[in-house]
């Protein structure tokens, strides 16, 4: 029995899985078990995620009617980035952590990181239970290898355009990682100044202030409420004023996979995540419009497409870190 953590800046899923082994074969929804979503936990002391964690994990098995101490692995496949504290992974994700940006992002907290590989270690401790923590940008990424569209690319990306921005990279074979497993936060990059682009880092102008999920609803409420999705909707229907303003977030979220591209000279992406996926017809040609026909000795044989695990990349991200 292994458990799934799919933990990202708007909501925490939690789901158990038994009997699946390391195939090529796409996994089916049935194989996730007494799956549960909730929230993201942005209230109360910085080990708040945590324990929500371990209260959902506890919740699962007592429906599944298994003891906790039937879970061979855990993998959460996490927003990041992460910092290292007396050796262990806490996450100081811009969309979780409220003391990185401070009141203007408005986050009910004032954490500057939040803890999660410690209590994790700690319910576990005295067991057998493998815990695997990672990027949800690497989990993504092996999942969409694995079972997805990445499938046979030694040289490729996986990237989310969803409440936040991220990637995992895999370079001539291999997953890039970096220092403390933050490899692929591209999602902030500085791509602008725009004093209006302020991101959950505390940045202004990189590319999560701008184009991100959050973003959108930030930066265009001023005269009317916005959202992503209303937005591309409109978008879709000829609305011109929101025609224009898609096509200026493909824009910059073109040019930042452009920069991918031609940095690691990659064979694929595959393309993810809540904004672009529930309108990926729309956008997809936006997005490879950015790329065609610039520096072509770079960026030719390079394709976009839909992440082949589609919405459920997540969840079987987590699921890949253990099988």
């Amino acid at each position: 029995m292994k458990a799934c953590v799919d933990l990202g800046g708007t909501k925490v899923a939690l789901s158990l899985t038994a009997g699946l082994t390391g195939t090529a074969t796409v996994p089916q929804p049935s194989s996730l078990l007494a799956r549960r979503a909730e929230p993201t936990a942005k209230t109360g002391t910085p080990d708040a995620v945590a324990r929500q964690i371990l209260r959902m994990l506890g919740e699962a098995c007592l429906e599944a009617g298994i003891s906790e101490r039937d879970i061979t692995a855990v993998g959460v496949s996490s927003c990041g980035p992460f910092v290292m504290k007396a050796g262990m992974m806490e996450i100081a994700a811009p969309n979780i952590c409220g003391g990185l940006a401070g009141p203007a992002r408005g986050l009910p907290n004032d954490w500057t990181s939040a803890l999660l590989e410690a209590p994790l270690r700690e319910k576990f401790s005295g067991t057998p239970t493998t815990l695997r923590i990672e990027n949800d940008g690497i989990g993504a990424l092996e999942a969409e290898r694995r079972w997805g569209a990445l499938q046979g690319m030694g040289n490729c990306a996986y990237v989310t355009w969803s409440t936040g921005i991220g990637c995992g990279l895999c370079v001539d074979g291999r997953i890039l990682r970096g220092k403390h497993g933050n490899a692929g936060h591209a999602g902030h990059m500085f791509v602008s100044d725009n004093n209006d682009a302020l991101c959950g880092c505390g940045n202004i102008g990189d590319l999560e202030g701008l184009v991100a999920g959050n973003a959108i609803a930030r930066r265009f409420s001023a005269q009317s409420p916005v959202d992503a999705a209303s937005v591309l909707s409109q978008a879709r229907a000829g609305d011109a004023a929101a025609v224009a303003l898609v096509d200026e977030l493909c824009r910059v979220m073109g040019r930042a996979l452009y920069n991918l591209i031609i940095t690691l000279d990659l064979e694929r992406i595959s393309l993810g995540g809540s904004v672009f996926w529930h309108h990926r017809d729309y956008l997809l040609p936006r997005l490879q419009a950015q790329i065609a026909g610039k520096l072509p000795a770079l960026t030719s044989g390079c394709t976009l497409v839909p992440a082949g695990l589609g919405e459920r990349v997540g969840d079987f991200g987590a699921l890949a870190l253990v099988s």
